[in-house]
């Protein structure tokens, strides 16, 4: 399969990765045949890329850290939670638990695949694909820095819930109160949790030079969870959520991470993150140095900018057959461009 940007799908295109509705059921099932109603509603609805089957990429596979099963469990149960804080009702720890237990065992499982950021956001779901993604990469970068599974289902949960103060609360959009503030009211009153995990929320958005808010905290004064969340959430909040004219690339957001090493983000967290991120996901299209377009195809676990490439090779608007490029193994071949 392949990544496109939505404006160029074509009516009879077969979409190649299943998208979610923001209660954790299917939308468009992979496999379906695209139609003009399809599209314009994906676009409707705040879609801007898609995975679609295309015959010479259709081995392409993104290797996911977390089945589609689970993640419609996720997606389902960050809904109903989302949906009991906005009804002023409780929400349910024991299922939120359950949820992380799931999520984690399938992380265990699949540690040695880098993450890849692939599923598919709407308006209506990227709330929910947020929390999934940033507590998926937390997980993975505190089993990468010897967290035990005590710690790491608090930081899991705790990464699961870090903008859960944002919900449904008037002061906060009027900006009189930041929003880790009311995470951290929240989770407290949560007898469940421990004050560690009630303290991703609070701290996620300190940095490191003090900086950061709400309280202005200062290196080690930031607890290792919060450091962990804070790449994390960055990091997708910049594929995804830009403040600026458009959302990063994963290279190029991975670069703005690195610059912010030792101001806002903690140094030792941003080495591992390099080490479990693809910042060429399989399915984008590149321009190399050597003048040739290909496809991202396969990567190296410790050489994110390293990618194998897979070049058509074409006679007029004839395919011929293809090649592939392993950047790992040449050292003078590098992307010059990413042209999705």
């Amino acid at each position: 399969m392949k990544l496109v940007d939505i404006e160029t799908v074509e009516t009879g295109q077969i979409l190649g990765k299943t998208i979610f509705s923001s209660n954790g059921t299917v939308l468009l099932s992979r496999g379906v045949q695209l139609t003009v109603f399809m599209i314009s509603t994906l676009k409707r609805i705040g879609v801007t890329t898609v995975y679609i089957d295309d015959p010479l990429y259709r081995d392409i596979t993104v290797d996911e850290l977390l089945s589609e099963e689970t993640k419609r469990a996720v997606i389902h149960q960050m809904s109903e939670t989302f949906e009991a804080l906005r009804s002023g009702k409780p929400f349910s720890s024991k299922a939120i638990s359950q949820t992380v237990d799931g999520m984690l065992d399938e992380i265990l499982q699949n540690q040695n695949i880098l993450i890849q950021l692939s599923d598919i956001r709407s308006a209506d779901n990227a709330m929910f694909i947020h929390a999934m993604n940033v507590c998926m990469i937390s997980s993975m970068l505190g089993l990468n820095m010897g967290l035990n599974m005590i710690q790491l289902k608090e930081l899991a949960v705790g990464a699961l819930l870090h903008d859960i103060g944002k919900l449904n609360a008037p002061e906060i959009q009027e900006g009189r109160m930041h929003h880790a503030w009311r995470g951290f009211d929240l989770l407290k009153n949560k007898r469940e949790y421990s004050l560690l995990v009630c303290h991703v929320a609070f701290q996620h958005h300190e940095a490191i030079d003090g900086s950061g808010l709400p309280r202005g905290l200062v290196g080690e004064d930031i607890h290792i969870y919060a450091k962990i969340t804070a790449v994390a959430n960055m990091y997708d909040n910049l594929l995804y959520n830009s403040k600026e004219n458009k959302p990063l690339l994963p290279h190029e957001a991975s670069e703005r991470l690195n610059s912010f090493s030792g101001t806002l983000l903690d140094h030792t967290v941003l080495v591992q993150f390099m080490r479990i991120v693809s910042i060429y996901p399989n399915g984008i299209s590149v321009k190399l140095s050597n003048r040739q377009t290909g496809v991202v195809v396969g990567q190296h676990r410790g050489l994110p900018g390293r990618p194998i490439v897979r070049i058509i090779d074409k006679e007029g608007d004839e395919t011929v057959g293809f090649k592939e490029i392993d950047l790992a193994q040449h050292p003078t071949v590098f992307i010059e461009a990413v042209l999705n």
